[in-house]
């Protein structure tokens, strides 16, 4: 028995905060994606604000692997523009760039099949904000809840206008390089919709002169990977300090598994509902075992807190042994990150700047 998160689907939903006739996402099953891989683009990417974490593995960084490797085009974008939506200064923003891609590299993500880039060495891309700007109303930013939550969490005295303007950058992050399809969680999904609505809109005032359209309608890829809580029984997150980094050695990985929340009730068992804290580290240990929980649960039976913190530790640090092994070796090269870099902004930069040469065609700005 496997835990179920080995295939990604597509869901149609609705996203709140535009029009119905706006919301509807296609359905692409995995069956499809798999009967033409080729065919398809994908654009994914994390900002770089701090180590990626195991749930980040487990929810994107393993499925993007084995997009990759059904033979996908992928587009792996770094945004480091989009640090400063939700904080004044980009810290270490350099280091935490560089400390991105290595987790890429060891998770899996190969630069000779995916274009690894950073936002801000492909200009074209962001002049593309200008335009689709104009696209979307104050009063649908506004009311867009994935901003709102991120305003919520911002450590900002003040919300600045880039996080407003933060899903029509990320339209621009998908639509530069035509990309159709987007892997995202529940959460996203507004975002994908902004995009999905300013391709729409652009397809509708701007046509080449045969009449075709621009840009595609980009669709989300919805993993079934669930989301893994923090040690704190929170959502887990590189900025509440509640999650075990890729780059945690094996003593540090046990020291915070150790401090992790749990319950009172000796007797180990999976229930996501009534004991959301024990069954994340339930969880935790199925994943890395490859089983589902409910085995984990029943072979840990009343052995308590302390067998199941024990249980969670052998099984993160196996499992990721390889992973962290491959990571120390990339790391003793960071001149092979930043080349890693320079040539996917080379390669993203020849489509953005072709991406814009034609939208300033179809706009009579040339």
């Amino acid at each position: 028995m496997t835990a179920s998160t080995s295939e990604l689907t597509t869901s149609d939903l609705d996203a709140p905060g535009l029009n119905a006739s706006e919301s509807t996402s296609p359905v692409l099953t995995a069956a499809d994606l798999i009967a033409d891989p080729g065919a398809h683009r994908v654009l994914t990417g994390d900002r770089p604000t701090g180590p990626l974490h195991l749930g980040h593995y487990f929810g994107t960084l393993r499925n993007r692997v084995r997009l990759q490797d059904q033979g996908v085009e992928m587009f792996v974008l770094v945004a480091d523009y989009q640090v400063i939506t939700d904080r004044d200064i980009a810290d270490r923003l350099a280091e935490h760039t560089e400390n991105l891609v290595l987790d890429y590299l060891a998770a899996g993500l190969d630069p000779d099949r995916a274009t690894i880039f950073a936002h801000s060495a492909v200009p074209a891309l962001n002049q593309l904000l200008l335009p689709f700007l104009s696209l979307v109303s104050v009063a649908e930013l506004s009311r867009n809840p994935t901003v709102k939550d991120e305003i919520a969490h911002s450590s900002q005295a003040a919300v600045n206008g880039l996080m407003f303007t933060y899903p029509v950058h990320q339209a621009a992050d998908i639509l530069f390089c035509k990309a159709d399809l987007v892997p995202v969680g529940l959460d996203q999904l507004p975002h994908l919709e902004v995009a999905r609505t300013v391709a729409r809109r652009f397809n509708e005032r701007y046509l080449h002169a045969d009449g075709s359209a621009v840009f595609p309608r980009p669709r989300a890829l919805l993993s079934d990977a669930p989301m893994l809580l923090g040690t704190d029984g929170g959502k887990m997150s590189k900025s509440r300090g509640n999650a075990v980094a890729l780059g945690a050695d094996e003593d540090e990985t046990a020291r915070i598994i150790r401090g992790a929340k749990t319950d009172a009730d000796r007797r180990i068992t999976y229930d996501p509902t009534a004991r959301p804290e024990v069954s994340g580290l339930v969880l935790l240990a199925a994943l890395c075992q490859d089983r589902l929980p409910e085995e984990i649960a029943e072979e840990i039976g009343d052995g308590g807190a302390a067998a199941l913190k024990r249980t969670v530790i052998e099984s993160v640090n196996e499992h990721f042994r390889p992973l962290r092994a491959r990571r120390a070796d990339l790391a003793a090269d960071r001149g092979h990150l930043r080349q890693v870099l320079r040539a996917g902004a080379e390669r993203a930069n020849a489509i953005a700047d072709a991406t814009l040469a034609e939208v300033r065609e179809v706009m009579g700005a040339i």
